[in-house]
């Protein structure tokens, strides 16, 4: 114990005697008497060389001694800090800060939030799935077999170390596991990421985002769907908007349609982004297939459905008058900057 004492006392005289005038002196007083192998933690370390009886003793006199170490550093940092900031680093306190600029929602995220706040208002909850999908839930259950020729229309990226998992061609897989739960009446968006194997245009990419809508219900009829899409053109481009039905086809819904609307980019007279027809196709809808039904163990004989998809794209080209699908990837700060006042 008289050991111990004389070791204390040494190390204290030592630390009152030592004069850090830099950062880095700092460090070393710290790495030297605080650091996980420093003195303090080896005096401490000296406790079960103590006799029992002593050891109440020993306790408080070694919390003393770490006490003492840390007051020690404290001061020398406080008198160093000074030196460094402030006043005598030529620095002026009082001027302001550097200014932060604000940022902002992608144009992607807000179209995102619009198209799903529009559908929200008719009671469609939000769902979202895996964008590595197997084929089953990206194909097979959506009424497309092994070598169905629909498959080519998807240009799908398959995963090298297993070809039956690709990447989602669409969020239609987030309808099959939604139906496969079997929690009928069914309301849902599908928001999400997709992938094709597609050349990079101004009309198309490689990725892009899609929003799919589906409701399962009785008596659910073709009529329904038009409303619904109706209320959401209208509520998303405003009442003058025009819109037309064109009879399509997909091979998981039946009857199915595409739906278009007056390009707002060229007023109807023609450009890129429409074809030069004037109109632009913002989505894809149908009944569901009784076949989906019947995969997802759904009576098709009591209940009935619809789906649609968009893309989220083409709907943000339109609603901010853009013309390229590239700018939404390519991250350049002078255009993601317009939508920092749109959130």
């Amino acid at each position: 114990m008289q050991q111990l004492l004389q070791q204390i006392d040494a190390y204290k005289q030592e630390m009152t005697a030592y004069a850090a005038t830099t950062a880095q002196e700092l460090e070393d007083f710290r790495i030297k008497y605080l650091g996980t192998k420093g003195i303090v933690k080896a005096i401490m370390g000296e406790m079960k060389n103590v006799p029992a009886e002593q050891k109440k003793e020993a306790g408080l006199l070694l919390n003393e001694f770490k006490q003492f170490a840390e007051a020690t550093f404290e001061t020398l940092q406080q008198a160093i800090t000074p030196a460094t900031t402030g006043a005598a680093a030529g620095i002026d306190l009082s001027l302001p800060g550097d200014p932060v600029p604000m940022g902002g929602r992608h144009p992607i995220t807000l179209m995102r939030n619009r198209i799903v706040s529009i559908f929200q208002r008719l009671g469609f909850a939000v769902a979202e799935g895996p964008e590595i999908e197997d084929d089953w839930h990206n194909f097979g259950a959506l009424n497309l077999p092994a070598h169905h020729p629909a498959r080519d229309m998807q240009d799908t990226f398959y995963i090298q170390q297993n070809p039956d998992w690709v990447l989602r061609t669409h969020t239609s897989s987030v309808q099959i596991r939604e139906m496969e739960k079997g929690k009928l009446p069914i309301r849902m968006l599908m928001p999400g990421r997709v992938y094709r194997n597609e050349t990079v245009s101004a009309r198309s990419h490689c990725f892009f985002h899609q929003v799919e809508g589906l409701y399962i219900d009785e008596n659910v009829s073709f009529a329904d769907l038009k409303q619904t899409l109706y209320f959401f053109v209208k509520e998303m481009y405003g009442k003058d908007v025009k819109v037309r039905f064109r009879p399509s086809y997909f091979p998981f819904t039946e009857p199915s349609a595409e739906m278009d609307v007056s390009c707002f980019i060229c007023g109807g007279e023609g450009c890129n982004i429409c074809k030069k027809t004037g109109w632009v196709e913002i989505l894809g809808c149908g009944m569901v297939h009784p076949n989906v039904l019947l995969n997802c163990k759904i009576d098709p004989n009591k209940y009935t459905g619809f789906a649609f998809g968009m893309g989220i794209e083409r709907p943000a080209m339109l609603k901010y008058g853009i013309n390229d699908i590239r700018l939404f990837s390519e991250n350049d700060l002078r255009f993601l900057q317009q939508f920092s006042s749109a959130i």
